[in-house]
């Protein structure tokens, strides 16, 4: 089985931040998770940032996504 390598493109303080990331990738046909999800929602901003990761192919065009979502 050939299992893609997932990295991690952007830390969140804001779960809700890192599920609206989340949702643009999507809308654009990238795979996207969220980890650390809960975690970031029970402790105090910053001590447990949650993680927005894609699989490492993608992990340039979802960068640009983002970037031009952000401008």
């Amino acid at each position: 089985m050939n299992e893609s390598k997932l990295v991690v493109i952007r830390e969140y303080d804001s779960i809700n931040d890192a599920e609206w990331d989340k949702s643009i990738l999507e809308g654009e046909g990238i795979w996207a998770t969220i980890q650390n999800e809960i975690m970031s929602a029970l402790y105090p901003t910053g001590v447990m940032p949650a993680h927005l990761v894609v699989k490492a192919e993608y992990k340039k065009r979802a960068e640009e996504i983002l970037e031009a979502y952000s401008n």
